[in-house]
C-alpha cells in the first residue's frame, strides 16, 4: 500500500559543480600471493589521489569482487564521504566494471586508473593542458612512454605527416620511464636510445607525447556515448581494453596523447620503502582550483577510420617503412634500428 505522495517525483535532477570522474576499479580478493602486498599499494593509490584531485573531482571505487577487509575499507571511505559513489559487484572484470562506472554520470572528463597507480601533484593541470592545446585530444595519460607511438595513433601519422609539429624530441624525464620499467620488472623495458628520444607533437610551448597507456588515462566523457558494448567476455586483457579504450577514441576523430613530463607512478604489486617517502612528499601539497579545459567537439571521422586507422598504419608502421619516417621526424640514423627494437 501507499500513502501519500513521494516529494522527489517528476523533480528535474540538480546539476553539480564536478566536472571531472575518477573511476577506479579494485580487485583484492585476498592477501595471498600475487595480493600480498596488495591492500597497502591501494592505500597508496586511494590516499595520492585524495591529497593530489582539486575540489571538482567526483571519485568513483567500483569493488570487483574483492575480499571482507577491503570491502569494509571502501565503505568507511564512503561513509567519511571522502570518496562520492561505491559500487559493489561480484568478479566481472576490469572494464565490465569500468562499465558500470560509467554508467549514470556524464562529467565531462572521466579519467580510468588501476588500483596500483600513484598520483603525483599537478596531474590534473598537465593533463587539462593537453586537453586545451590539441583540440583532438580523446584520451590523455599524464605518463609519457617513448614506446607508445604504434597504438591506435596512425591518425596524428596522417595528419602531420608533412608537418614539423611532429617530431622526436629529448625526453623530458628519462627517471620516470624508467620507474615504470621497473614497475613492470624489466629494468631494460626502455634502451638508452627509447630514454633519450620520444615522439611528440608540439602546439606553441606545450608538448605531447605520442600514444597513451592504459593503467592510467583520462578521456572525454563523450567517446563513451557512441556505440560501447555493453560488456566484454574477458576479465582481463584480451581485447577488452582496445574495444572500450583505444577504438571509440580514434572512431571518435581524436587522439591518443600523454604528457611530457611523469605525474604518476605505476607501483604494481611489491611494496617498497620509496612509496612511503613519495606520499609522505604529497601531504603539505596545495591543489591549486583549476577551470575545466575548453573541450571543443568534432566530428567522427566515418570512413576516415578505416582510411587512417585500418589501411595507413599498415602501411606507416610496416617494417621498412617506419625506419625511414623515423630518419624523417628527426631521429637520429644510428639509432633507428635499436629504437624500433621493443
Amino acid at each position: 500500500m501507499r500513502v501519500g505522495f513521494n516529494p522527489h517525483k517528476d523533480q528535474i535532477q540538480q546539476s553539480d559543480d564536478y566536472f571531472h570522474q575518477v573511476i577506479l576499479p579494485v580487485y583484492i580478493p585476498s592477501f595471498e600471493g600475487y595480493f600480498k602486498d596488495s591492500f597497502a599499494i591501494l592505500k597508496y593509490c586511494i590516499d595520492s589521489l585524495l591529497l593530489t584531485v582539486h575540489s571538482k573531482t567526483y571519485i568513483t571505487i567500483v569493488n570487483n569482487g574483492s575480499c571482507e577487509t577491503i570491502v569494509n575499507y571502501l565503505n568507511e571511505l564512503l561513509a567519511a564521504q571522502k570518496i562520492h559513489e561505491l559500487l559493489h559487484t561480484t568478479n566481472v572484470g576490469k572494464m565490465n566494471a569500468v562499465l558500470k562506472g560509467l554508467s549514470g554520470n556524464d562529467f565531462p572528463l572521466v579519467t580510468i586508473a588501476d588500483s596500483d597507480v600513484m598520483f603525483l601533484p599537478d596531474w590534473q593541470k598537465a593533463t587539462y593542458a593537453v586537453f586545451e592545446n590539441f583540440p583532438k585530444a580523446g584520451a590523455v595519460c599524464p605518463t609519457p612512454s617513448s614506446r607508445s607511438y604504434k597504438t591506435y595513433t596512425a591518425n596524428i601519422f596522417w595528419d602531420y605527416f608533412w608537418s614539423r609539429k611532429l617530431q622526436f624530441t629529448a625526453v623530458k624525464n628519462p627517471e620516470g620511464l624508467k620507474a615504470f620499467g621497473h614497475s613492470v620488472g624489466n629494468e631494460n623495458f626502455y634502451n638508452c636510445y627509447q630514454l633519450e628520444k620520444y615522439l611528440t607533437l608540439t602546439q606553441g610551448n606545450t608538448k605531447a607525447v605520442i600514444g597513451a597507456g592504459h593503467y592510467l588515462a583520462t578521456y572525454r566523457h563523450e567517446i563513451f556515448k557512441k556505440g560501447l558494448p555493453k560488456q566484454t567476455r574477458f576479465r582481463l586483457g584480451g581485447t577488452s581494453e582496445r574495444d572500450i579504450l583505444d577504438i571509440p577514441v580514434v572512431k571518435s576523430g581524436y587522439y591518443r596523447l600523454s604528457t611530457e613530463d611523469n605525474y604518476a607512478f605505476h607501483l604494481g604489486n611489491v611494496t617498497e620503502s620509496w612509496m612511503t617517502d613519495a606520499l609522505d612528499k604529497l601531504i603539505n601539497t596545495l591543489v591549486a582550483e583549476v577551470k575545466p579545459p575548453d573541450l571543443k567537439s568534432i566530428k567522427g571521422i566515418g570512413i576516415g577510420y578505416f582510411v587512417k586507422i585500418r589501411l595507413f598504419s599498415k602501411i606507416i608502421f610496416h617494417k621498412s617503412i617506419l625506419p625511414l619516417f623515423f630518419r624523417f621526424k628527426g631521429l637520429p640514423t644510428r639509432m633507428v634500428q635499436a629504437y624500433l627494437k621493443n
